[in-house]
């Protein structure tokens, strides 16, 4: 028997994935422009343009949950399939 699963349909979690990923490059890119002036001498930035810097930790917790998703709706496909 073949699996029904097409190899290009979205798994449950690829979203949050995609998500997460978008948001950590966001927060790496806020990082990097938050702290070259420091290092170029230039004046620094006010205080709450380094909270965007937390974006890089809010898209890696999004994108973990999206593994997790991903991972709990596998166990329970496998699990459906064993009985």
């Amino acid at each position: 028997m073949r699996d029904k699963t097409q190899t290009n349909s979205a798994a449950p979690g690829d979203g949050l994935i995609r998500a997460g990923t978008v948001v950590f490059f966001l927060g790496a890119v806020a990082t990097l422009v938050t702290v070259a002036p420091l290092f170029l001498g230039a004046k620094p930035f006010p205080a709450y343009m380094y909270g965007l810097c937390m974006l890089m930790g809010v898209g890696f917790l999004v994108a973990g949950a999206g593994v997790l998703r991903s991972v709990a709706a596998g166990r329970r496909q496998a699990r459906g399939v064993a009985r």
